[in-house]
């Protein structure tokens, strides 16, 4: 009789933003993310040097918590649902403690990909969700052990979702997603003919 187990589990949370008590307006937060693209001189200028479709404020703005009371309650939001990961996650922190290190907004066009990528430096990653219209792009993941994979046969098309090779997950507005910095993930193309909007961040070990 065989005994087979699951070893090294990468973990995914999902839950709504305002359900750790906050109370976040989506229709304020949409109006202040636009409010910020169209005055973000420096982060215009950045995406179109780098063909970065839409608009980020990844490389221009690095306080909109101190900017902006909104995005400080968001972060607030945010350290209790890092907390709440870190510990299914079983984290031994010692004296130190997880810490909000960058965040920042995406707005992404009709046609527009954010490409596969991790996080360096950082222990916890994700996003929270403020505008998706129909047909805005799922958020897909990539198994860590793909690229060791080399003479793998592909998995069937119903395997159990612990062993397939990709995830999308299709999240909602007013949803955050987080996972550890590791995973690569990516955004494909947005069919959609609205822009898709998120705030993505990363929290370091301090």
């Amino acid at each position: 009789m065989s005994d087979i187990s699951t070893l090294f589990v990468t973990r995914l949370y999902r839950a709504a933003i305002n359900s750790v008590g906050a109370s976040i307006d989506a229709d304020e937060l949409v109006n202040t993310c636009y409010s910020i693209a169209e005055d973000d001189e420096a982060g215009q200028d950045w995406c179109e040097a780098n063909d970065f479709p839409g608009y980020t404020s990844y490389a221009s703005l690095d306080d909109l918590p101190w900017r902006f009371p909104i995005f400080k309650d968001i972060v607030d939001a945010l350290d209790k649902h890092v907390a709440a990961f870190a510990k299914d996650a079983q984290y031994d922190l010692g004296d130190r403690e997880l810490k909000l290190n960058s965040l920042w907004i995406n707005i992404l066009p009709e046609g527009g990909i954010h490409t596969g990528h991790i996080h360096p430096h950082s222990v916890i990653s994700g996003t929270t969700y403020v505008s998706m219209p129909e047909g805005a792009s799922a958020i897909k993941f990539e198994d860590p052990r793909l690229p060791m994979m080399m003479a793998a046969p592909p998995r069937d098309a119903d395997a159990r979702p612990e062993l397939r090779s990709f995830h999308y997950v299709q999240p909602d507005v007013g949803d955050v997603l987080l996972w550890e910095s590791y995973l690569r993930h990516e955004v494909p193309m947005n069919m959609a003919e609205e822009e898709r909007i998120s705030v993505s961040f990363n929290y370091g070990w301090s």
